[in-house]
């Protein structure tokens, strides 16, 4: 597996993303095919896996504790904090007190004495940034957490959070469909030596071909009350996706795999997370780290799906509002 660096790190440029196995996409497996997703990732040398509070209001950091702890010596394990369950409902909170008690439940799920990059989920914007990442590098000082990252941020707001502490990485959307990091943010993790790491790189199912009935999507599924996913927005979506899919079958990969290939060819510091509730799905994900795309079929996708071609917002309006990432 293709290694790349994250801060003083270096670990697998292909992670898994944990989430759904707990959270967002409707029911979860159950525990067995977890632990089958997971094991096909470690066997294809998958070493970063990343998780956090949010998801299943702690059952994924649970569910991953227990399943990642015999190889936590070799792995490189993410979470993250603000944006938690409380009462049930999802609460963005970035207050100090509040970031520090999440990494010590973390710690306890986890099964581990110190997470390798802990992200600020959400920036809560009642409280300054600064104020975030100053209990956030309190975190490192104390041996808790190695590295800092932030998810669904500005360049600005990158910027004033690596002035407190230096940042290792930002996490944000970003996939063919997705584009909103090429305004701004992949040029200033550059500039600032932090990583990025893309996730829903196979623009949550949509790149993988697979997802053609969007009212056969589970009644709790997110992805229902996602503009992009919208009927009428998703059938001229997936006019999109016919001539994509001829390209995957000339080049004998899976859709997935050429989604991730486009991704990593983009730079050297970008880092993909895909989420999987299948085990060969996890296993074809992996091998996508050895795929080199040559340039003529990089300028194909590249004119084929972007931020011009696609239809309807990544987010409802009211999720937008929470985030911090530039817009077209």
């Amino acid at each position: 597996m293709q290694q790349r660096k994250i801060g003083s790190s270096s670990t697998s440029a292909i992670g898994l993303g944990c989430m759904n196995l707990s959270h967002a996409y409707g029911s979860p497996p159950g525990r067995e095919v977890a632990e089958q997703v997971v094991r096909a990732s470690l066997d294809e040398g998958v070493t970063f896996f990343d998780t956090a509070a949010l998801y299943g209001f702690g059952a994924n950091e649970t569910l991953m504790g227990e399943l990642l702890a015999p190889h936590r010596k070799d792995i490189f394990l993410a979470s993250k904090c603000g944006m938690t369950g409380v009462d049930g409902k999802r609460v963005i909170d970035g207050r100090p007190e509040t970031l520090k008690a999440t990494c010590d439940a973390s710690l306890q799920r986890l099964r581990t004495d110190v997470i390798d990059l802990y992200y600020l989920h959400r920036w809560d914007k009642n409280v300054p940034i600064e104020d975030s990442i100053g209990a956030l590098a309190d975190l490192v000082q104390a041996g808790k957490i190695r590295a800092i990252g932030l998810s669904e941020v500005s360049a600005a707001t990158l910027r004033k959070a690596h002035a407190v502490h230096p940042i290792a990485a930002v996490q944000t959307e970003y996939s063919l469909w997705t584009r909103n990091a090429e305004i701004a943010v992949l040029q200033a993790c550059r500039e600032l030596g932090a990583a990025f790491v893309a996730f829903s790189p196979v623009a949550r199912g949509y790149l993988g071909g697979e997802l053609r009935d969007v009212t056969a999507l589970e009644p709790k599924d997110i992805r229902r009350g996602m503009p992009r996913f919208a009927p009428e927005n998703y059938a001229r979506n997936l006019e999109l996706l016919e001539p994509y899919l001829e390209i995957a079958d000339e080049l004998e990969i899976t859709p997935a795999q050429l989604a991730l290939a486009w991704l990593l060819a983009q730079d050297d510091h970008i880092f993909a997370i895909p989420g999987t509730t299948n085990p060969q799905h996890a296993r074809d994900n992996a091998q996508a780290a050895d795929i080199k795309l040559d340039a003529t079929v990089l300028a194909q996708l590249d004119e084929l799906i972007n931020q011009e071609t696609v239809v309807g917002p990544r987010y409802p309006a009211a999720t937008q509002v929470e985030i911090d990432t530039e817009e077209f």
